[in-house]
């Protein structure tokens, strides 16, 4: 499915801004990216979007189902493409750094644990924050 296709099916036109919003997800070295981080990018690029259209693209994303967003103790929003898969993230306190990561024993856990309970969980997220490898080296 072409990026015009995705956006179409999700009730979006493909404008300019969309299309190479999209594309910086979907090609970016970075998965998880700010607004800011997308705006530098566009920048880098000489795309001529700003950054109120950056924001405005990445909600109308994430309603979409698009783009994911995360809220890390940073105080931004972090996102990155919605691929359907569920997993959980490192945090870096140093850098910054993103890392996902799935484990299937802390899945289970979590679904005992909340059976025990008497829960039935429909969602969760979770992130360990710390410093990444690179950053504990220092």
């Amino acid at each position: 499915m072409t990026n015009i296709d995705e956006l179409k099916s999700t009730g979006l036109k493909a404008t300019l801004p969309r299309l190479k919003i999209m594309e910086i997800f979907q090609k970016g070295a970075q998965r998880h990216m700010t607004a800011e981080d997308v705006f530098r990018v566009l920048l880098e690029d000489r795309s001529d979007i700003g950054l109120a259209t950056v924001y405005r693209v990445l909600t109308q994303f994430e309603q979409a189902g698009i783009l994911i967003r995360s809220n890390f103790e940073s105080g931004k929003a972090v996102y990155e493409l919605n691929e359907g898969q569920h997993h959980d993230h490192f945090v870096c306190t140093s850098c910054g750094k993103v890392e996902e990561f799935y484990d299937p024993e802390i899945e289970k856990r979590q679904q005992i644990i909340a059976k025990a309970k008497g829960w039935v969980v429909q969602d969760h997220t979770m992130a360990l924050y710390g410093q990444c490898a690179h950053c504990a080296a220092k």
